[in-house]
């Protein structure tokens, strides 16, 4: 019988572009659970997924605590009903705090365009100062501050 494909961290840390730390971060969390050959981490095809959803659920935004509840949900569950459901209801929790974010940002957009044109309106009265204004702008912008 073939034995289970196993992986190191260097070859995990490569095939999803994460530094071994970051790796060694996961498994202080709990994320991972590699088994050991002496001091040598040696990671299952489990650790693998487990990794894949860890850095999947970040992307989402999730914390790492809610990554653990829903991997600890995942291991051994023959029924995943009431994995999917509080799935479900985390990606609900973070779907609406995306979309309060966006009002957020939206309205910052708009007063920043209201303060543009305020701005742009007083320095039409001045055309000395409204180039003098441009040119910091232009200044800045190419200096990334």
């Amino acid at each position: 019988m073939a034995s289970e494909q196993t992986y190191t961290i260097t070859e995990l840390a490569r095939d999803f572009d994460v530094t071994p730390r970051a790796i060694r971060f996961y498994e202080d969390q709990g994320l991972l659970k590699p088994s050991r050959a002496g001091r040598t981490r040696i990671y299952s095809k489990s650790d693998r997924t487990r990794l894949k959803l860890t850095l999947r659920g970040k992307r989402l935004g999730l914390s790492l605590a809610e990554i653990k509840e829903l991997l600890e949900m995942h291991g051994g569950v023959r029924n995943p009903a009431a994995q999917l459901v509080r799935f479900l209801v985390v990606l609900a929790d973070r779907r609406e705090a995306l979309e309060q974010q966006r009002e957020d940002i939206e309205a910052v957009l708009g007063e920043i365009a209201m303060l543009e044109k305020q701005c742009s309106e007083l320095l039409g009265h001045d055309p000395g100062g409204a180039a003098a204004a441009r040119a910091e702008i232009v200044r800045r912008m190419r200096s990334g501050a």
